[in-house]
């Protein structure tokens, strides 16, 4: 297309604004359509607000530490819950005022209102002034997002039956919480309201908490979480709720009954592709709603481009930003595809999460379903952060590196880390997989010491048994 294309948006969230952005840069005419505040759910309501409430508690968590390192804090540490959420909402609308500075020097034009598909190349939006306008436009970009799904047996109301969003903003600390959900939103927030003094209960229905997550990954944040005081049932599921003024009482499957205070409902998401017009001009979704499109981001309908959560393929918003980059250069006449075999990931537990690639069990499956010996094909480097003179010296010693490779290749399969800034640290793995490291290459880059991110060196080095900090492992023999 021409560099007077003229690309409307639906949603300007990680993937909506991003598409806008990389669409001017490349000479488009773009127009955004949004209801909500920029950013989306990601910036307003997900990632940066409980990122914002963690680090507070994570401060706490130093200072709770700190008179066996020779700091003295007088007095308890205390949470005053209203000024930290004070201080995110102020985080964030500096950042949403940043997106709208960066859309005024690309002459992105913003409609505030909700669109929806009239035909194949128009967009009819009813303005939040009452306004009803089309935009016409040489392309269209879907980026709807996702939203907290309200399930019957757990009817949200926002007092005591919420959603991650009514956690957000609360200006009280409540004296207990149950959490139903332990993935990456239950556990962040098991993490985040145990800190500030609640007491937690999360419940689970797979066997343990974080089940997608590698198995090690996972028993630690159990861990950690248990240290903390959570309590964390998990084999069960909740049957009934049984509720008074103050208290909701959850019945479990197993005849546990659980009361507390407030109950978050953390069991995913629904995608928003219902009600933008997608029957009208013949976009096809799939089972679960989401919006089928090739590896260009392309719907069924040429012209008319999809991503994001709606997509309903990696629902992460750097995975959304990516594919709205796509988007666009395939609209503007690039060639663009996704790479999803190389994702890094960060879950913001205490301590956090980073990954990329494959767990220990995927490996194992996958080399077996291949007609391979798994004891043979795959090996798997550990290294412990206590370990690592770094952690030692700064007191967080609790963690781990986790490496999975192919034998006798040595390709990198996936990289686990939980401990201080697993999600900064894990990136040095991503790369290495992305440029096709092998462990050898990676175990003989010098890294810097003393730096957390020896432990990715040491982990490489242990997956043939020749980590220098950790003692001799009797399942490697050398000749």
């Amino acid at each position: 297309m021409s560099v007077q294309t003229h690309i409307a948006i639906l949603g300007a969230g990680p993937g909506g604004y991003v598409a806008a952005i990389r669409a001017a840069q490349l000479g488009a005419r773009v127009t955004v359509i949004e209801s909500h505040a920029l950013g989306g759910v990601c910036l307003n309501w997900g990632c940066i607000p409980s990122k914002a409430l963690l680090s507070v508690v994570e401060l706490g968590d130093k200072v709770k530490k700190s008179e066996d390192m020779g700091l003295v804090v007088q007095g308890p540490v205390t949470y005053d819950l209203a000024r930290m959420v004070a201080r995110k909402n102020k985080v964030v609308a500096g950042l949403v005022k940043g997106i709208a500075t960066l859309f005024k020097a690309w002459n992105i034009e913003h409609v505030q209102g909700a669109g929806a598909l009239r035909d194949r190349r128009t967009v009819t939006v009813a303005e939040t002034d009452g306004a009803v306008r089309d935009v016409q436009a040489d392309a269209i970009v879907i980026a709807t997002g996702s939203s907290w799904p309200n399930l019957p047996q757990f009817p949200i109301d926002g007092q005591q039956l919420l959603t991650s969003q009514h956690l957000l903003d609360l200006g009280r600390i409540p004296a207990s919480l149950l959490i139903i959900g332990a993935g990456v939103e239950g556990c962040e927030f098991a993490a985040l309201y145990s800190g500030l003094g609640t007491a937690v209960t999360i419940v689970e229905l797979m066997a343990r908490v974080l089940p997608l997550e590698d198995e090690d990954i996972s028993s630690t944040t159990e861990r950690e979480l248990k240290k903390r005081g959570v309590t964390v049932l998990t084999g069960t599921t909740v049957e009934r709720l049984e509720r008074s003024p103050t208290t909701i009482t959850a019945h479990l499957k197993d005849g546990t009954q659980v009361a507390a205070e407030k109950l978050l409902v953390s069991v995913g998401r629904g995608l928003n592709s219902g009600g933008i017009g997608l029957e009208q001009v013949g976009v096809q979704t799939g089972s679960r709603g989401e919006i089928l499109v090739n590896e260009q981001m392309e719907t069924t309908v040429p012209g008319i481009y999809a991503v994001g959560d709606v997509v309903g393929k990696v629902m992460l918003a750097h995975v959304a930003s990516a594919q709205g980059k796509v988007a666009a250069e395939n609209i503007m006449g690039h060639q663009a595809t996704v790479r999803y075999d190389v994702i890094p990931a960060g879950i913001f537990t205490l301590p956090e999460i980073g990954r990329v690639g494959v767990t220990e069990q995927q490996a194992r499956e996958r080399v077996q379903a291949a007609g391979q010996n798994p004891d043979q094909a795959i090996t798997v480097g550990r290294f412990r952060y206590s370990g690592l003179g770094k952690a030692q010296a700064t007191g967080d010693t609790t963690g781990l590196f986790k490496v999975i490779a192919e034998s006798p290749s040595g390709k990198i399969l996936g990289v686990h880390i939980v401990g201080a800034h697993a999600a900064d640290l894990i990136h040095e793995a991503a790369l290495a997989m992305q440029v096709g490291a092998t462990i050898a290459q990676v175990a003989g880059m010098i890294h810097a010491h003393p730096t957390l991110a020896e432990g990715m060196m040491e982990a490489a080095e242990d997956v043939e048994g020749e980590a220098i900090h950790q003692a001799r492992r009797k399942d490697v023999v050398k000749p």
